[in-house]
């Protein structure tokens, strides 16, 4: 019956939320990994992020001002992780708050010597647990390339990292994963990829990702997205991973035409 009422429900909230057709072709087209879905895949994602336009806000921080084509860009790119997942993995919290550009806010922090530190940090993006997320549209107007660094979905990675606790690297897996699978696939990488950092040689995907596994795997859930050969490339079992929690496959679009 709960089922019932769900589906009753966002059938409404999606009914009531208008979304221009040029604005929602001129964001698909923006974003190679959404150029390359297919017809039902995209109408998926266009009911997706009406839901999420009805139940968050998206709020500008100061003086920043937000229009629509600002608002479904952030959207749109939220709602690509959560394509085969639901509207239901973002319940819990309600805001996501846009700063023009880099934010500072203050934090404390203990350095190695066990010294409190407090001061301001600069940020891109920042997601707390069960509060908003906080982007800055500078970073978030950068996305959508194939470099692999896209804020949008780094935060809202860490969003589902936090479906069960701080963000750890170790989101609730669907049934039939294995988490032993899953362990042995992200510590794996997440060493190989500190020992290239701490050498300095070259690496695949963005060094950040070895601050630690919370971080690895929203670095690699963008990477999964928006540079999907790369990250098949160097860890193949994590692109494994990624494939059975996110229920995608984005390297099979690679290369695909724009369909529709």
């Amino acid at each position: 019956m709960f089922a019932a009422f769900r589906r009753w429900r966002h059938a409404r909230l999606i009914a009531r939320t208008p979304l221009d057709d040029d604005l929602w072709r001129h964001t698909v087209r923006r974003f190679h990994f959404t150029r390359s879905l297919w017809p039902a895949e995209r109408a998926k994602l266009r009911d997706l992020v009406r839901l999420f336009l009805a139940t968050k806000s998206i709020t500008a921080a100061g003086d920043h001002a937000l229009d629509d084509d600002m608002r479904l860009a952030i959207a749109v790119q939220a709602c690509i992780l959560i394509l085969e997942l639901g509207i239901e993995y973002y319940d819990g919290w309600v805001e996501v708050i846009v700063y023009p550009d880099e934010f500072f806010p203050v934090q404390t922090w203990t350095d190695e010597a066990g010294v409190v530190h407090t001061g301001k940090v600069g940020h891109l993006g920042e997601a707390w647990l069960r509060g908003p997320v906080v982007l800055s549209w500078a970073d978030v107007a950068r996305g959508g390339t194939d470099d692999g660094v896209n804020v949008v979905i780094h935060e809202f990675a860490h969003k589902l990292d936090m479906l069960n606790g701080d963000a750890n690297g170790f989101p609730p897996l669907h049934k039939g994963m294995s988490r032993k699978a899953w362990v042995s696939a992200f510590e794996d990488a997440f060493h190989d990829l500190g020992v290239r950092v701490r050498r300095r040689a070259n690496t695949a995907i963005d060094p950040y990702a070895a601050e630690s596994p919370a971080e690895f795997f929203s670095v690699v859930s963008e990477e999964f997205f928006e540079a999907p050969d790369v990250l098949a490339d160097a860890y193949p079992a994590v692109y494994e991973q990624l494939k059975r929690f996110y229920r995608q496959d984005p390297l099979a679009r690679v290369g695909e035409p724009a369909p529709g």
